[in-house]
Parts: C-alpha cells; sequence; structure tokens
C-alpha cells in the first residue's frame, strides 16, 4: 500500500512539476514583453530598463556587480551603460582600489527617471491584480515568496 501511495504521489508531483515549468516559462515570457512594452514608452531598450532598475536597489556598485546580477558579459554591460550615460541618466567613476573596474551610480536626473519608471511598473502590476478576484491577492503573493525562496536554494545549490 504505502509502495502504491509513492507512485501515486510521484506521479502526481510530475504532473505538477510539468505545469510549473510550463507556467514559469509562459510567465517569464510575458514578464519580458511586459519590460519591453515599458521600456520602450521610457525611450528605453530592455536591458538598459534593467539595468537601472538594478542601480535603483544599489546605491553604488562596481560595473562586475551589475554585470554578474544581470547575467551579461562585461563588454555588453559596458555598452548598456554607455547609453544610459549618453541620455545623463547614470554616472561613472573609475574605482579607486582597482582603476581597472568602474563605480556605477545613478545620476540625480537618473534617481528621479527611475523612481518616476518604478511608479508605472507598479501601476502595471496594480492593472494585472485589478483583472483578478481580489481574494486571490495574498495567496499569490504568499505562493510566489515560496516559489521563488524554493528557486534561490536550488540556486544555491547549483545543479
Amino acid at each position: 500500500m504505502n509502495n502504491e501511495t509513492d507512485k501515486i504521489e510521484e506521479k502526481e508531483l510530475l504532473f505538477t512539476a510539468t505545469q510549473l515549468a510550463d507556467l514559469t516559462f509562459k510567465l517569464l515570457n510575458s514578464c519580458h514583453q511586459k519590460e519591453e512594452l515599458l521600456a520602450k514608452q521610457y525611450g528605453l531598450t530592455q536591458a538598459e530598463f534593467r539595468c537601472l532598475r538594478q542601480l535603483h536597489h544599489n546605491i553604488s556598485t562596481n560595473n562586475k556587480d551589475i554585470a554578474e546580477k544581470m547575467n551579461l558579459s562585461a563588454s555588453r554591460l559596458t555598452r548598456i551603460i554607455d547609453g544610459l550615460v549618453v541620455k545623463k541618466y547614470v554616472v561613472r567613476e573609475i574605482e579607486p582600489n582597482d582603476r581597472r573596474n568602474m563605480r556605477v551610480f545613478l545620476s540625480e536626473k537618473g534617481d528621479e527617471f527611475v523612481t518616476q519608471l518604478d511608479g508605472a511598473y507598479i501601476s502595471i502590476h496594480a492593472q494585472i491584480l485589478h483583472d483578478m478576484d481580489y481574494g486571490l491577492h495574498k495567496p499569490l503573493i504568499n505562493a510566489m515568496t515560496h516559489l521563488l525562496s524554493a528557486l534561490e536554494r536550488w540556486i544555491a545549490k547549483g545543479l
């Protein structure tokens, strides 16, 4: 009996894992589309949008940290930062302890812009929540928090 129960649970686990894999793939694609639309609305590329959001959460950071968090090569990040410097949203300085490294941070204009951008980003999510039953809001946040935590633990373990 216990062996049969284990088989049923394993089958249900695989079914749920298949659903989760499909949903997370579709969700990631939809989130990329959402970011792309918002970025275009504000005259940014999606990569610039993501970089600005990274910088907004770090007062000052270096290019290596940003590249790692965004999963980009140093040369790709340099092109993104170059565009944001031209738009006067970002300032970069040579790091005193390692001249090969650059310290990157939002300019005053960039900080104001990202605050506006964050407001628009939150507004989009409010619109999405508005299209859902109110009773699902808290369970959704709870489930997503648990999923993110489990995913972060899995990543920490490595493949």
